[in-house]
């Protein structure tokens, strides 16, 4: 029983702990200040590697350059903004995990939106337009040659 409590802990405390794992011990700033810092914005980052995880948590060599390169900024004395417009200037926005707003991405995310709704004031438009129109009563002409039709093929 203490054995499968023991080995529960041990696997909890690695699952927990693997994302510490990607920062080597080399990459790590003596200031813990500047340490935070690069942590935030590493978190902040997109691993062009895997794509779906922060530099921070990736052991990909790309996310270890892009890291080093993050604390050499902050070492240099760069602003957090600083530091960010530099990556995003060489590696694009896709790099951030949470993009910027601007017009742009506005447009990409707003253009659906307005596409469904102009579609359904089209289809809206349409079905308007088909309505059958009631119809209007005989005329007594109308209606005499009709009895004679219908008298005629009886």
């Amino acid at each position: 029983m203490r054995r499968l409590a023991a080995a529960s802990a041990l696997a909890i405390g690695l699952l927990f702990s693997a994302p510490a794992w990607a920062v080597l011990p080399g990459e790590v700033l003596a200031d813990p200040a500047l340490e935070a810092r690069a942590r935030t914005i590493s978190a902040e980052l997109r691993c062009m590697v895997c794509q779906n995880q922060s530099i921070d948590i990736s052991d990909a060599e790309l996310a270890h350059d892009l890291r080093v390169v993050v604390r050499d900024r902050l070492t240099a004395g760069d602003t957090d903004e600083q530091v960010l417009d530099y990556v995003v200037s060489r590696y694009g926005e896709f790099v951030l995990l949470k993009p910027r707003f601007s017009l742009r991405n506005a447009m990409l995310w707003g253009t659906p939106v307005v596409l469904l709704l102009v579609g359904g004031a089209v289809m809206v438009a349409a079905t308007r337009g088909r309505r059958v129109k009631a119809a209007t009563a005989l005329s007594k002409e109308e209606d005499t040659a009709l009895a004679d039709i219908l008298k005629d093929r009886a």
